[in-house]
């Protein structure tokens, strides 16, 4: 038992957040090679065969999954990539589909039965995407506008009083290169690993009063606790859409900041 566990009487663990603390698959496993890493894997799987599925053999009438597919790609290159990239839009596709569909699948995966682990609720996996899109922002900024124009245009944009730079510069300078990407991650690791211990203190509550504890008094906790599992796993579904929207989202700003800066 860690300490980050809550014990209360008669032996009851309440979930702390040593319910993210997973142990190596097996013995002898590598420390890295956990649940999470695993469920990681087996996402990527499950995307790649779907669209493969999909788009393999495309007919001129979409058919079964090639219609969802169609349906997914259609949302995401009109409510993602068009408004941020216009015309570059279908060049960055293949990255911005598969980062929407891979991370809506790793969030999904905290409500399906047996797995129930947001892939995202731990840091690094969000980490991973913030700091790639993070490398190619700089990278395209850099290759269209120079390195000093691309800094130039991040630190002073144009049309104010040159005063104004003074405090406005560092600001800037900040919040494009440490606080954006950092808020990147961040906001989908927290919301899923919010989420993920809303869901298992509910569940635990109406589990330890209806089959543990029950009594009169208790039972009516353990239907409170159950409707509230019920209500806030679908609040946590629309959460995790959201999430996956969103960094998604945030991804096609910012390659589309490098790429067409007077926008």
């Amino acid at each position: 038992m860690t300490p980050l566990m809550l014990v209360a009487e008669d032996n009851f663990t309440a979930p702390g957040p040593s319910i993210f603390d997973f142990p190596p698959l097996y013995e002898g496993a590598p420390s890295w090679l956990t649940k999470p890493v695993l469920m990681a894997i087996f996402g990527a799987i499950v995307v790649s065969a779907l669209a493969w599925s999909a788009f393999a053999n495309p007919k001129l009438v979409p058919r079964g999954m090639q219609n969802i597919g169609e349906m997914g790609y259609q949302f995401v290159r009109d409510q993602v990539a068009r408004p941020f990239l216009g015309k570059d839009a279908e060049r960055w596709m293949p990255l911005l589909l598969s980062l929407f569909f891979l991370i809506l699948l790793w969030n999904l995966f905290g409500v399906v039965p047996l797995i129930q682990i947001p892939v995202a609720s731990h840091i690094a996996f969000p980490i991973v995407f913030a700091v790639t899109i993070y490398v190619i922002k700089i990278y395209l900024g850099v290759k269209h506008q120079g390195l000093g124009g691309y800094f130039k245009n991040m630190m002073f944009p144009p049309g104010l009083p040159k005063a104004i730079y003074v405090l406005l510069a560092p600001i800037e300078f900040l919040s494009n290169l440490i606080i954006a990407p950092f808020t990147h991650a961040v906001r989908l690791f927290a919301n899923m690993f919010a989420g993920h211990l809303i869901l298992a203190f509910f569940s635990m509550v109406g589990f330890w009063f209806l089959f543990e504890k029950l009594t009169p008094l208790g039972a009516g906790l353990g239907v409170v606790g159950a409707v509230m599992t019920i209500a806030m796993t679908g609040f946590e579904m629309f959460i995790q859409f959201l999430q996956a929207f969103l960094f998604t989202l945030l991804a096609a700003m910012y390659i589309g900041g490098s790429l067409h800066p007077d926008h």
